[in-house]
């Protein structure tokens, strides 16, 4: 388990406490925010941007492609066909064992919320640690006032209709374009909006310099992880966050059945601010800690396993074996 000296760390108090909500965000403003590799990575063209336009073999194919997408962003821009909306937020908190608590004022007595992690379990050199999210937040019993943050971001409000359009008048091309340039904005506001709380609205990075190639590059203090992604990998966290940042009232955001977002072009996730934080993949879990952490969501042992099932490390329904994977 990672464990820090918490002994003199004092975490960045928030700026601007609480709910933040940014309706109608400017497009043209997120468009400097845009890594456009992974536009080209849809399209099955792989490398890197921009060199890619002028690879000898496909360079000349990605520079049509690129340049039907910068006219057809300038379009929707022009045309206000997308609308950008998100909401985010910060909470006093502290870490209890692997789940971190969220509190709903600085006395820190009643728990809002608790977001439930998973830990690491392969096994590592002796100098390595195997993580967990919650260890990014100071614990409880340490005595630190420590908090986190969350988000969720949509680049993809009135993309159904616009698509639509395109379809019915059997362009196909066009539409397949907007789609992944409404992903590719949904990302960029991402990016744009974790920088503001890095600057601002949380603060802890004030003096924060950095261009478009550092930003894609994460070379900024803190993380945002996702719910369904490598280090938080159960979707169903996301009605936590859900709740947290009323998020559909405020956003439009839908949560579909299967933890999908509705519009698709859409981002959400946990913000981080201690400067060790960083991503990873919690890989395959032992049947030890399913168990553990469905005590801790009170969820049946079926449900968890379902939810998980890409991490599992064990066959469900086999015998016990005890063991981690």
């Amino acid at each position: 388990k990672l464990t820090f000296d918490w002994t003199g760390y004092r975490p960045p108090v928030p700026q601007s406490p609480g709910l933040h909500r940014f309706d109608d965000y400017p497009l043209s403003e997120l468009v400097d925010y845009i890594d456009w590799m992974p536009f080209f990575n849809a399209w099955e063209f792989h490398g890197r941007f921009p060199r890619i336009l002028d690879d000898p073999t496909v360079g000349e194919a990605c520079r049509a492609l690129y340049g039907d997408a910068r006219r057809l962003l300038a379009r929707l821009i022009d045309g206000h066909w997308l609308r950008a909306s998100a909401v985010a937020g910060f909470f006093p908190a502290n870490g209890r064992g692997d789940d971190i608590e969220v509190y709903a004022d600085e006395s820190r007595q009643r728990v809002l919320a608790r977001l439930h992690h998973l830990r690491q379990q392969r096994r590592k050199r002796a100098d390595l640690h195997n993580d967990c999210l919650a260890d990014f937040v100071a614990q409880r019993d340490t005595g630190v006032a420590d908090y986190v943050g969350a988000f969720a971001v949509t680049a993809g409000i009135g993309l159904d209709a616009c698509v639509a359009r395109f379809e019915a008048d059997h362009d196909d091309y066009s539409a397949i374009i907007l789609k992944a340039l409404a992903d590719r904005l949904a990302e960029a506001f991402a990016e744009r909006l974790h920088q503001i709380v890095r600057t601002e609205l949380w603060g802890y990075a004030a003096g924060e310099r950095l261009d478009n190639e550092a930003l894609i590059a994460e070379g900024y203090r803190g993380i945002r992880p996702a719910p369904g992604y490598p280090a938080c990998p159960d979707h169903t966290e996301k009605q936590t966050l859900w709740e947290l940042l009323d998020v559909e009232r405020k956003t439009g955001i839908q949560l579909t059945e299967t933890y999908a977002m509705l519009p698709t072009a859409a981002v959400s996730g946990w913000y981080f601010s201690h400067p060790e934080a960083r991503y990873f993949a919690v890989g395959k879990l032992g049947r030890d800690q399913v168990e553990d952490y469905a005590s801790r969501k009170g969820w049946p042992m079926e449900a968890v396993e379902r939810w998980l099932s890409a991490n599992l490390g064990y066959e469900p329904g086999a015998a016990a074996t005890g063991g981690s994977a």
